[in-house]
Order: structure tokens, then sequence, then C-alpha cells
């Protein structure tokens, strides 16, 4: 495997409950695609996975080397969850940079506690995820 960039980051739990407490809808629409607003709020645990998803969009971003990103970007990175690992889509202007860089395919793992939510993600070069 060519790693082309990695990246973590850990998210305290009680930061995301504030921000959807003070900022509700607003914050939500501008951080999470709708399905993961769905699927987080599905959940029994919700304000962890929302802090878990966040933590999995900082990772991506830093896996791309992406400083000084406009807020649109966190709706063009989707992280799903369903099977064993979560997944990473990424559109317009993260998926240019993924191209640019010559990354096909990133890895990503999340794991979350009641107070702190972690993820890390691994860029590949294309042609070998």
């Amino acid at each position: 495997m060519d790693v082309v960039g990695l990246g973590t980051e850990i998210v305290e739990c009680a930061r995301v409950r504030a921000l959807i407490e003070e900022h509700g809808e607003r914050f939500l629409a501008r951080v999470y695609t709708p399905e993961e607003v769905r699927w987080c709020q599905s959940r029994a645990n919700a304000t962890e996975q929302f802090a878990a998803l966040w933590a999995a969009k900082e990772a991506v971003f830093k896996s791309l080397r992406l400083a000084g990103r406009s807020p649109a970007v966190w709706v063009q990175v989707e992280v799903e969850n369903r099977g064993d690992a979560p997944r990473v889509t990424v559109r317009g202007a993260v998926r240019e940079r993924m191209a640019e860089a010559g990354v096909g395919t990133v890895l990503l793992t999340t794991a979350f506690t009641r107070h702190y939510a972690t993820a890390t993600a691994i860029a590949l070069r294309a042609g070998t995820g």
C-alpha cells in the first residue's frame, strides 16, 4: 500500500453537544450531510456519533493535507456507517484535492466513549486501495 497521507483527530463529545444545543439545525446542516444527521439521530448515543463523525471528517482533511479550508467542505465529506468499518465518500473541492494528490481511497476508523471521539484516516494512492 502506498500511503499518501495520515490524519487523526480527537473531539470532546461535550463540545459537540454544546454546538448542537447552541446552533441547532444550522450547525448540523453546515457540518453533516442529511443522511449523517438521520443516522446519528437514530442512535441512542447521538452526541457521541456526531462527535465521531466530526473527528472522522477532520482526520480525512488532515490525511489530504487540507488546511485553511472553507466551511462548505464539511458536507463534501460523508461518512457512511454500514458494515464493519465506516466508509468515506467525497465530493466537490475535496474530491478534486484527492485527485490532485493521486489519492484513490481513504481508509477510516472511528471510536468513542462518553467523553471523547476519535478517528484516523489513511489516504492511499490510486490503485492501491
